[in-house]
């Protein structure tokens, strides 16, 4: 689906007739199976009923979330643009809900491989832990999907009450994964294949990690040194961003898509990015304690940056020479860039 515009025919003739194809082939099985293949990373984000094929070749909607909507506003003006999809203002369907129209991050890649990776030490917001310290109620809920991981991780007393509250399930949560750790978690991987997991709440260590960045990029292990240059770049630009200095960035993932040409890496996930306090400063790479609103997301940058570092190594600690002589290709370092 991926049409060059023709001899002699504009822009809106091509739109015109991409969006005929679209209203011909959307309830079809053939475009049903079209959204998994393209969209493999709304699986993994496990967020399905929030977006839809957008209305436009290359786009996609997302159900409109207002502080969402305001960071895409700023970012689009900000110097980490080149690392974030590009918003292309707001979209009313046919139900009559709003959504953002984005662009599709997959649109220029064959049978892409896609991981969703959640930076920063903890997934909720400094308010969401204050509003649940209000409700000490028992869940039993959350004490159940707690034992269900691990059943020696509830207390004496929560095991005989058989409940723990929010805010202890809250920040337990957080501890069984590589987010409290590393400052990063795997949310979900789908292979080039279709094969899909989001079996990652346990994986903690470093060697576990590198265990799935390994297999997530066996098949094209040339993506290793594009995904580290570009997690470079995107460490660089954020502390010289305007929009990084001012806002808490909570929920947000890095979205890691490569095929057998190429590798990228985007900034996704913004509904949970609210401006810092005016009397607060963060630096994003302390360790966070309640009421300074840091979110470790460079702890989980230069985490990732060491752990692909340690990919293109050999036992020794030495540059393998296929990765030497990649880092030299003017080409590769194009591609790494782009967007």
């Amino acid at each position: 689906m991926n049409e060059r515009y023709g001899p002699g025919k504009s822009r809106r003739e091509q739109s015109e007739r991409w969006r005929k194809l679209r209203n011909i082939v959307q309830w079809t099985p053939f475009f049903q199976t079209y959204k998994k293949q393209r969209y493999p990373w709304i699986q993994l984000a496990g967020h399905q009923g929030n977006f839809k094929a957008g209305p436009d070749q290359g786009t996609i909607l997302k159900k409109l979330c207002p502080q969402e909507e305001r960071c895409f506003q700023l970012l689009m003006k900000d110097i980490l643009r080149p690392f974030v999809p590009e918003y292309k203002g707001q979209v009313t369907c046919e139900d009559g809900e709003l959504y953002l129209q984005l662009q599709d991050l997959l649109s220029d890649f064959d049978s892409p491989c896609v991981m969703d990776c959640k930076i920063g030490v903890r997934t909720y917001l400094e308010e969401e832990l204050a509003k649940a310290k209000e409700k000490t109620k028992l869940r039993k809920d959350m004490y159940e999907k707690m034992i269900q991981v691990d059943p020696k991780a509830p207390t004496e007393e929560e095991h005989r009450s058989k409940g723990v509250t929010k805010p202890r399930y809250m920040i337990w949560r957080e501890t069984i994964s590589s987010t409290s750790t590393l400052g990063f978690r795997i949310d979900g991987v789908k292979k080039a294949d279709g094969t899909s997991s989001k079996d990652f709440k346990t994986t903690k260590t470093r060697e576990q990690i590198v265990e799935a960045f390994q297999d997530f990029t066996s098949s094209f292990p040339n993506a290793v040194p594009r995904y580290l240059e570009r997690l470079k770049n995107i460490r660089a630009t954020l502390i010289e961003s305007h929009f990084f200095r001012t806002h808490e960035l909570i929920g947000s993932s890095l979205l890691f898509v490569h095929d057998k040409r190429k590798a990228s890496i985007w900034m996704i996930d913004f509904a949970k990015t609210v401006p810092v306090p005016e009397n607060v400063n963060i630096d994003h790479n302390s360790a966070w304690k309640v009421g300074n609103h840091e979110d470790g997301y460079l702890i989980g940058i230069n985490n990732l940056i060491s752990i692909f570092e340690s990919l293109t190594k050999d036992d020794n600690g030495n540059i393998e020479q296929c990765y030497s002589d990649l880092s030299l290709d003017k080409n590769v370092r194009r591609d790494s860039l782009a967007t």
